[in-house]
């Protein structure tokens, strides 16, 4: 088990990697870190070189859980469904299976017809607030919109989107943050209230498909249409709570940061509010100088070198997108967030290779019309003054600002 002292350790290194990065992008060839039990692959050309080399660096470990489980907990995740391989934690041609029927769902023009719906809600939550002159801005709007965006997408009924919400939170508190004994347990038990919610859905779906991801998913991983076995559900849940999960956590930490980057520089926020023009570079930016997802673990299927570092089977490597997109070698002032840097949209932020984001225009599309809506409704939006700086969350799978307290 992490003691209290290693733990605070951790939490600090997660809330901000940046110094770590900078001396592992100096080092000699890669640099092992206890609290990631892993080593860092922190440049631009080694992460790149470690995403475009599947075969020799697998993704099947690539979320391992940051705590023990007690084994209260462990008895009731039984009752539910998985854990299996999904899009994410697959390699080679199952990687392939899991990744088709998002790439089907998530096309440019599935896109595109998903994004008035997105406008019409980020309208709405902005509607809720604009009169009040104040807001804390993770709640009131980060969070909401990609919840109803994903739900939307995999076809949930807006009714069950604030349950499924819940329990897709409480599994990454489940499994990336120390909680007492009893709190695992309801943690546990309102993740496996989730997989039966999730449940469900597959099995409507196989009856009565429709024009959405959950029966999209359930036609491509379950094919036929004779009633499911037990090991096709737990494989469909497993990979629908994963989109859940990652469709509405990463969304909302881009948007978070992207707010609190913008509004801490005044003269950049300005620029954008002056030229509209400027959003999609903004977007790319944001998503580049402080990413949402700053790292994955990959491990080594056999002997490799990487960076000059000899490597044996089964080791871990920590692949450091966030590290990745602040390497001068590739990004003049790499450390600044700019809205006018030239020639950003190359970065990191979504992945690369076969293991490239899926989601990446869905993402983006909710942060563009984020930074129309708030800099044509809210022009003087501004943090609140009367607030400490907001601390970012402990995580490197969801890097965000806890709480986003604004005055306009």
């Amino acid at each position: 088990m992490t003691s209290y002292d290693e733990q605070a350790r951790r939490d600090e290194l997660y809330r901000d990697p940046y110094p770590l990065y900078d001396r592992a992008r100096r080092a000699e060839g890669l640099t092992y870190v206890p609290e990631f039990d892993a080593w860092l692959v922190a440049r631009d050309r080694d992460v790149r070189e470690v995403l475009l080399r599947a075969e020799d660096f697998s993704s099947a470990n690539s979320l391992l859980p940051d705590v023990a489980l007690s084994q209260a907990a462990l008895g009731v995740l039984p009752r539910g469904f998985g854990p299996r391989p999904t899009v994410v934690s697959s390699d080679g041609a199952a990687h392939r299976r899991h990744r088709a029927p998002l790439n089907r769902g998530l096309s440019t023009g599935r896109v595109a017809a998903l994004v008035p719906y997105a406008r019409a809600r980020a309208q709405e939550l902005v509607d809720g607030f604009a009169a009040d002159g104040s807001a804390e801005l993770v709640e009131a709007y980060a969070r909401r919109l990609p919840w109803m965006v994903v739900g939307r997408l995999i076809g949930l009924d807006p009714a069950d989107v604030p349950a499924a919400v819940h329990g897709g939170y409480r599994a990454e508190e489940l499994l990336f943050r120390p909680l007492p004994p009893e709190e695992q347990v309801a943690a546990a038990e309102d993740v496996v209230a989730l997989q039966h919610l999730l449940d469900g859905y597959v099995r409507d779906r196989r009856a009565r498909p429709r024009d959405d991801m959950c029966s999209a998913m359930v036609a491509a991983l379950a094919p036929g249409d004779g009633e499911l076995t037990l090991e096709q559900r737990h494989e469909l849940v497993t990979s629908l709570q994963n989109l859940l999960i990652a469709g509405f956590l990463t969304t909302s930490a881009l948007i978070g940061t992207a707010l609190l980057h913008l509004l801490g520089d005044r003269r950049q926020w300005r620029m954008l509010r002056a030229d509209p023009s400027l959003v999609p570079a903004a977007v790319e930016e944001a998503a580049r100088h402080d990413t949402a997802i700053q790292a994955f673990r990959r491990t080594t299927t056999g002997p490799v070198t990487l960076a000059g570092t000899k490597l044996p089977a089964g080791a871990t490597v920590l692949v450091a997108f966030g590290a990745a997109n602040r390497d001068a070698e590739r990004y003049e002032r790499a450390d600044e967030f700019d809205i006018t840097r030239p020639g950003n949209r190359h970065h990191l932020a979504f992945g690369h290779g076969p293991h490239g984001c899926p989601g990446s225009r869905l993402a983006r599309e909710q942060l563009r019309l984020t930074l129309e809506l708030f800099t044509r409704r809210l022009p003087e939006l501004r943090l609140d003054e009367d607030r400490p700086r907001p601390r970012m969350r402990a995580t490197l799978i969801h890097r965000s600002p806890q709480d986003l307290y604004v005055t306009w």
